[in-house]
């Protein structure tokens, strides 16, 4: 793409009222535009980024097996009544509203209750088990103080997946094989070794849940992880109990703050029985299905690499997230620019080439700030050298190489 048909503008400058590192410099080099408090629009490097995450996870949910849907915003309240859920004194993240006949609704901070809903029109029998969905969708939250920039917002974009299983054994094989695909996913993202499996409590989902806990600064869970025998426990649940059932005591833990960044909870038969989701046994006994949920927080994953990864001069993101993979800086208007962006593009490597005509310094300020991987600059200094600068955003030096070269070094 080029960057003169990019409608975004770079600033100097993040709003006053926003203290977050991540919303500061997703904010200035044009990734999102803040709408209010917790609220956030995706702009054209945002959503490349973004669909990118997406797509990584996707990916992993399909090698699960599972099958891609998308469920209405707009819920019912007598489902949520019939699981106890509908009271804010039970779940106070409502938005709720009215219809013009009267009838109460609410707008999806969970799908839980309309998953289960719609799969009795699905499952009847055993033959139809073991089966999964999941979804990308926007979540809206009333979260009482929407901070920490796109890490906590009131409405965000998540990936949440459910099972439906015969028995409790079928379950805890998907379930497993859910974690691995979870590990599987954060390696991906570039966070494999600071994602941390944990116990936790399930707030208003269940009693216990685990959790996918990054290890950053921003975060607002404190964990402690003995990274040799592999163990994480959730501050909010770490007591004799649980320390003496893991086989560890408190100096060989390690105390980290931690963003959540996936989770996902046991529902046993329990959501089955509530929403009345049986299916037929070979004896032509009715028996609950066994339901499980599992989460990523897709924008909020965005948020998290941006506070882990970010210097001083703005974001350095991964490969397999950053809008582009390389920052074509022309300084010449010469034709070797267009030949670099056409091979590139023909190789299938994502390119944002500058072609704009603005100071070299701002060029290059700016290309700091947007944090895509490698830089390739063409200048009269570097053709005269024989051929162009490369230089990965995590590292000061360039090299000058001819494009094949280039090619060679992106594989």
């Amino acid at each position: 793409m080029k960057q003169s048909l990019l409608f975004t503008k770079t600033q100097k400058f993040a709003p006053k009222d926003e203290q977050a590192k991540n919303a500061q410099f997703l904010i200035r080099a044009g990734y999102v535009h803040k709408e209010m408090a917790g609220a956030y629009s995706l702009l054209p490097l945002g959503m490349r980024s973004v669909e990118k995450i997406k797509q990584i996870v996707r990916e992993e949910m399909n090698a699960l097996g599972s099958n891609e849907l998308i469920m209405t915003g707009i819920q019912r309240k007598e489902l949520w009544d019939s699981t106890g859920r509908w009271g804010d004194d039970v779940v106070d993240v409502w938005f709720k509203s009215e219809l013009k006949n009267g009838a109460e609704v609410g707008f999806g901070w969970s799908h839980e209750e309309p998953i289960g809903d719609m799969m009795k029109s699905h499952i009847a029998s055993f033959r139809d088990l073991p089966t999964s969905v999941f979804q990308f969708q926007t979540k809206l939250r009333n979260e009482k103080r929407a901070k920490s920039g796109i890490m906590r917002g009131r409405e965000f974009v998540m990936k949440d997946m459910y099972s439906f299983s015969a028995d409790e054994k079928q379950h805890e094989r998907f379930y497993a094989s859910c974690i691995e695909a979870y590990k599987r996913v954060f390696d991906r993202l570039g966070v494999g070794e600071d994602t941390f499996v944990t116990f936790a409590a399930g707030g208003a989902f269940t009693e216990f849940s685990h959790e996918f806990q990054t290890v950053c600064e921003a975060g607002e869970d404190v964990i402690y992880i003995n990274r040799k025998k592999d163990i994480a426990i959730n501050e909010e649940v770490l007591n004799e109990k649980t320390l003496k059932s893991l086989g560890v005591t408190r100096g060989q833990l390690e105390k980290v703050k931690t963003a959540e960044t996936g989770n996902i909870f046991n529902f046993g038969t329990e959501k089955g029985e509530s929403l009345g989701l049986f299916y037929t046994d070979e004896e032509g006994q009715k028996i609950p299905v066994w339901m499980g949920s599992y989460g990523i927080g897709v924008t909020r994953m965005l948020g998290v690499l941006v506070e882990k990864f970010a210097d001083e001069k703005g974001i350095v993101l991964p490969e397999s997230v950053a809008p582009f993979r390389v920052h074509l800086i022309d300084l010449q208007q010469s034709e070797k620019s267009q030949e670099i962006y056409d091979a590139l593009n023909k190789n299938g490597i994502d390119v944002l080439w500058d072609d704009r005509d603005v100071r070299p310094g701002e060029k290059f300020a700016d290309s700091d700030l947007i944090g895509i991987p490698w830089r390739v600059v063409v200048s009269q200094k570097s053709l005269d050298s024989g051929g162009f600068e490369v230089k990965n955003r995590m590292e000061d030096n360039a090299v000058v190489v001819s494009l094949n070269g280039l090619l060679e070094i992106l594989k």
